[in-house]
């Protein structure tokens, strides 16, 4: 869950030459991503365009949100003297699960790239009293783990329920947080930097401009939990393999782009074909929505796009930045 509300919160200016998105692409380091551990899915924020340009521009008529943002990033930093202000990059992976029928299970952890005081970390944790903060060794590192039992403001927009959160820096500018198996994981991991995810970093990397991306495997036992009701559709959808996409902040849009791998070239054609069907009936369920939920709904089907190459799915829309920023505001 945390993953999800960091990815939701990251809403990269897509309209620079593509001279400027090679040359960024070329000076950029080496994707924190490989330094998470083998996952099922991986996604990447940047969270210093998140707060310095996405956050300040959907919420600038908004005062008021933009005051409850900085409120909660400096309660989370009072609780655990983590300050997501100093981090530039954040990589996410996540590991699927099935304990029993029906139910999948996603375990997270988040890598993160900028400033923090260790020391200070230690004193946040001896501060919460007794039963709320522990410290353990592995494999050479301290892990800090926090008992928050609570529901934490990411960043001021998403409602996210924390249990316990371990900390241990893999390097002076590295932090990994998460459950405490997967920081272990994550810290075996960097022992050894065998690239496991190579082939969804890729993918979730494919647009140097993006604010977010992600990627994802899509496994048997995944599809059938998620219990589609429509025998037709849940055929096409038991064609995906895998699954990427990224995030953009244009000068005046939010564009959206969503890839599905699938079985073969006819799989794709026959689930675009489903989505098409389903696209032309959507005013009929949009219609129904008020508010900026609406509008949001709206104006993301009107310029829904979907279009097959290959064994590829290709999904895109556009929002203007004036119809998100109400719905942001409202979170």
């Amino acid at each position: 869950m945390l993953a999800v509300g960091l990815l939701m919160a990251g809403l990269a200016n897509a309209g620079i030459a593509q001279t400027r998105r090679r040359a960024a692409a070329t000076t950029r380091p080496p994707s924190l991503l490989f330094r998470l551990p083998t996952s099922d899915a991986v996604a990447q924020v940047n969270v210093r365009r998140v707060l310095a340009e996405a956050l300040p521009k959907l919420l600038a008529g908004n005062s008021a949100k933009m005051a409850e943002v900085e409120s909660q990033i400096e309660q989370f930093k009072t609780r655990t003297s983590l300050d997501v202000r100093s981090f530039d990059e954040l990589a996410l992976g996540m590991s699927y699960s099935y304990p029993s029928a029906g139910v999948t299970k996603i375990d997270t952890v988040a890598v993160a790239r900028g400033t923090f005081d260790t020391a200070a970390i230690v004193v946040a944790g001896k501060a919460a009293g007794d039963g709320k903060y522990r410290e353990e060794k592995y494999l050479g590192k301290t892990i800090y783990i926090f008992t928050l039992d609570e529901q934490v403001r990411l960043l001021g927009v998403l409602d996210v329920k924390i249990r316990e959160l371990a900390v241990t820096p893999l390097d002076a500018n590295t932090l990994v947080l998460g459950h405490a198996d997967r920081v272990r994981s994550t810290v075996a991991a960097s022992k050894t930097r065998g690239g496991t995810n190579a082939a969804l970093i890729a993918l979730a990397t494919q647009d140097p401009s993006a604010i977010a991306g992600f990627a994802g495997n899509v496994s048997p036992e995944l599809l059938q939990n998620l219990r589609i009701g429509n025998d037709a559709i849940a055929k096409d959808v038991s064609t995906l393999r895998q699954a990427y996409g990224s995030l953009v902040m244009t000068d005046k849009d939010l564009e959206v782009s969503v890839a599905a791998r699938t079985l073969d070239a006819v799989s794709a054609r026959s689930l675009g074909d489903t989505l098409e069907s389903l696209k032309q009936l959507g005013p009929l369920f949009i219609n129904r929505l008020s508010g900026t939920r609406g509008v949001l709904a709206r104006s993301a089907l009107g310029n829904l796009k979907i279009t097959t190459q290959g064994n590829e799915l290709k999904i895109r829309t556009a929002v203007a930045q004036s119809d998100v920023a109400p719905f942001v505001g409202g979170l």
